[in-house]
């Protein structure tokens, strides 16, 4: 073979040899582009929620969770919440009972165990929030109600809510703290109702949560005592293991637990966890 003839077949070797090492590197680019964009598109395509979200909350939860359920709605369209709202203990009840949900958010911990407690009907609860009781008297405190005291005088009409239910536990609590007897008028199912009982002029005063006090607005006057710091109550929240939309229970969850949840609950007289 020839000096030229040599020259020219190393120089195809060579060019040969470049060719597919060029091949073999635009291959794995394009394989690793691809890969990427695989992961890319798998990351970014997380599953829509949809569907009915039911939530059973204690009763002094409605005004923030109602506010909470439309910002959930509106960030995510496609899903509706709907609520339960009531005594806790009741609450409870029926949820052992089977009545279908997808969340549970409770007004102690007592009353959530009835749940978690019960057949593992729920994942582990997470306190949320906290409240603290208040007294709740008649536009203006025509009685001059100024302590837990003032409570006890026989011509004053008080209402307590039941002591099954929390903020009857709560109440009940703080007089025994004070050594204190009180019979109220009636025993009322939860703390909307006993509230109430104020508003419509059928009691002169109720033990009720400080909330529930801001949220009635003009309708009473409220008025602090200090055993209430002696009974404060926590509030958990969990996801029940048969919910029947999980996803989206988990996202609301999730919505009372961000910096966003806690900000609506906080400014409606909620005590951080």
């Amino acid at each position: 073979m020839t000096r030229s003839a040599r020259r020219t077949r190393r120089t195809l070797q060579v060019t040969g040899a470049g060719v597919a090492a060029l091949l073999a590197l635009s291959a794995c680019s394009s394989s690793d582009s691809d890969s990427a964009g695989s992961e890319g598109s798998s990351a970014s395509s997380s599953p829509k929620l949809s569907g009915t979200v039911t939530v059973f909350a204690a009763a002094s939860l409605k005004e923030s969770f109602t506010t909470l359920g439309k910002e959930f709605e509106k960030a995510h369209p496609g899903t509706k919440v709907t609520f339960s709202f009531g005594g806790s203990d009741a609450l409870a009840a029926s949820i052992t009972g089977g009545a279908p949900a997808d969340v549970f958010a409770s007004a102690s911990p007592k009353t959530m165990a009835i749940v978690t407690d019960a057949k593992d009907n729920a994942t582990e609860p997470v306190t949320f929030v906290r409240n603290q009781l208040e007294i709740a008297t008649l536009p203006g405190n025509p009685d001059k109600v100024s302590s837990l005291k003032d409570l006890t005088n026989p011509d004053l009409k008080v209402v307590l809510c039941d002591k099954a239910v929390p903020c009857g536990a709560a109440a009940q609590k703080a007089l025994d703290a004070s050594k204190l007897k009180l019979t109220p008028v009636s025993y009322e199912e939860d703390v909307k109702s006993a509230l109430n009982k104020v508003v419509l002029k059928e009691a002169d005063a109720a033990v009720v949560y400080k909330t529930d006090v801001k949220a009635a607005g003009d309708k009473v006057e409220g008025v602090e005592f200090p055993e209430s710091a002696d009974a404060i109550n926590d509030y958990p929240i969990a996801l029940l293991k048969d919910a029947p939309n999980a996803a989206a229970a988990k996202a609301f969850i999730a919505l009372v637990q961000s910096a966003e949840g806690q900000k609506v609950l906080t400014e409606a007289g909620f005590l951080k966890p």
